[in-house]
Order: C-alpha cells, then sequence, then structure tokens
C-alpha cells in the first residue's frame, strides 16, 4: 500500500474531532494534532484536546507535550513531524493530521520556505515602529507593504506581524512572495478532507462551544495560567480575554461575547487561507460515509499508480 497521510482540516468548531477518530480508526491510523495550542500542556479546555477518553480510543501525537514557556514554530513542528512519518511509516501505512492551525497544516503538506536573514538595522527599525506607533500602526504598514499576508495574519500577534514587516523591509519583496516558492516532495502521498458549514450554522457551534468550554471550567484554566499571561503559547483566543476580565479591565459577560466574536473571526481567516489550496476537497461533516469512501478510492488509487 502507498504511504498515505490523510489531512483533515476545517476551521474551529466545524466538527473536526469526531470524524478524525472516525478516520483514525477505520484505518488503524494515529492521529496527529496540527494545533499549535494544543500541543502545550495546561491548556486542554480552551484549546479543545484531546480528552484521555480520546486517546484511549486513538493514538494521539503533539498534544500536551510542552511547558507553556517553550518556544515551537511550523518549521520546527515540519521537522518533527516528518521525523515521526519516517519511522511511523517503516512498520504501517496510513496517518491522519488534523487541526486547524494553517501555517502548520501547510508545513508539513508543502515544506516551510527558507526565509532571509534579517539584519540587526531591520529589526531594530522595526522594534523602534512597534514602540512608536503600536501594534495598530504596524498593521498599516504591513497591510501596505503587503496587502495578501494582512488579510491572513494573525493580527493580535506582534511577533507575526513584526516579522512580515521585517522581510518586507530587508528584501524590498512581500512576505508572501517567500511562501510559495518552493513546495518540497514527501515521500508520501496527501489525501487533503476539507469540512464546511454554512456560516450561520458555523458561527451557532462556535457560540455554544464557548459556553461548554465556560461550563467546563475555562475560566478555572486561565486563571491558573494568569501569572504566565506575557508568554507566546497563551497568546490565544480565549485565554487574552479572559486575562482581561481577570485584570479588571472587561466584565465576565464582555469577555465571554469576546471570545465568542474573536473565535468567528478566526474561523474565517482559517477559511481564507484554506480555500486557497486546490488540492482540498470539501465536504459537510455530515457526509461521513462519502468521506470515507473518497479517502478509501484514493487510497486504492494511490496504490495502484505506485
Amino acid at each position: 500500500m502507498t504511504k498515505t497521510l490523510i489531512v483533515l482540516i476545517g476551521p474551529t468548531g466545524v466538527g473536526k474531532t469526531e470524524l478524525s477518530l472516525r478516520i483514525a480508526e477505520r484505518f488503524s491510523a494515529p492521529v496527529v494534532s496540527s494545533d499549535s495550542r494544543q500541543i502545550y500542556k495546561d491548556l486542554p479546555i480552551g484549546t479543545a484536546a484531546a480528552t484521555q477518553e480520546q486517546k484511549d480510543r486513538v493514538a494521539h501525537h503533539f498534544v500536551g507535550i510542552l511547558d507553556l514557556h517553550e518556544y515551537f514554530s511550523a518549521a520546527r513542528f515540519e521537522e518533527e513531524v516528518i521525523g515521526f512519518l519516517d519511522d511511523y511509516y517503516k512498520e504501517s501505512d496510513v496517518a491522519l493530521m488534523t487541526g486547524g492551525s494553517m501555517m502548520y497544516v501547510d508545513a508539513v503538506c508543502k515544506g516551510i520556505d527558507e526565509m532571509p536573514s534579517i539584519s540587526a538595522e531591520i529589526r531594530e527599525k522595526v522594534m523602534r515602529l512597534r514602540d512608536e506607533v503600536g501594534l495598530d500602526g504596524l498593521l498599516e504598514i504591513l497591510k501596505d507593504l503587503d496587502p495578501e499576508y494582512y488579510e491572513i495574519v494573525d493580527r493580535k500577534n506582534h511577533k507575526r506581524v513584526m516579522h512580515g514587516i521585517e522581510i518586507c523591509m530587508e528584501t524590498g519583496q512581500t512576505f508572501t512572495s517567500f511562501r510559495k516558492n518552493h513546495i518540497k516532495e514527501r515521500p508520501f502521498q496527501i489525501i487533503k478532507v476539507g469540512l464546511t458549514r454554512d456560516r450561520e450554522e458555523l458561527y451557532s457551534r462556535i457560540n455554544q462551544r464557548v459556553d461548554e468550554m465556560m461550563a467546563d471550567g475555562l475560566l478555572d484554566e486561565a486563571r491558573r495560567v494568569y501569572p504566565h499571561r506575557d508568554l507566546n503559547s497563551l497568546n490565544t483566543v480565549g485565554y487574552k480575554e479572559l486575562f482581561n476580565y481577570l485584570d479588571g479591565t472587561w466584565t465576565l459577560e464582555f469577555a465571554i461575547e469576546k471570545i465568542k466574536q474573536n473565535s468567528r473571526i478566526y474561523s474565517r481567516k482559517q477559511m481564507t487561507w484554506f480555500k486557497r489550496d486546490p488540492e482540498i476537497t470539501w465536504f459537510n461533516p455530515e457526509q461521513q460515509d462519502e468521506i470515507m469512501s473518497f479517502i478509501e478510492s484514493r487510497i486504492e488509487n494511490g496504490s495502484e499508480q505506485k
């Protein structure tokens, strides 16, 4: 059988988890999480990480393995997942990767492009700009330099915004242009399945999931990690809003509504990113039988073409 990586992707709240378990069980495959926050310990509720019951059903990898202080990147994720798959494929044929972190998915499927080195002069210049104009000002600069990257970047992540600007200033080219130059060949076939729902339905599911997270103890989880609030690992929807509540800046009701709103905004960014990939075949999550048949057909065809 052709070595195969099934990639199940889609926006937050669309319904990837249960389907991923069914697919993994059907093909005796482990689940590789491509979620940039599930990889950290201490955040199981806010990141909707796999529960112990789900882990008992299917082996999960890259979930809850790092301390909050540890730095992790898409480039490191590429290196470690490819290393894991190299070993795994020596004994087995099919693996499943699922998650909504767009750059992590692309890192494994396409590879991380080598970015130009940033000179100390440019780095200092961008840091001065940050101090002078703040994040809002940096976003306006990025929008002017690279409007395409501006549309998909996490606009509350200083580091990503600044790095985009650094690349543009250092090279005179857009950050986006360096992300499209080279797709690495992988020694396994990749089957990409995308999940999508009607926007109104998706938003309702997102709102409900936030309510369920709060009922499950998200506030207590945020309170436990509050002393580390400035870490990049906690620069994510759910925790940032509750930190404002714990600061006394927002009411709890307002913080919860902002979590819902920011989750909906993030889901739109995810779909904007994923919709640009012609290799993704899209389904409604309710089409489970069709999805299974599609994957089986692709695996069979891959084996015939080998």
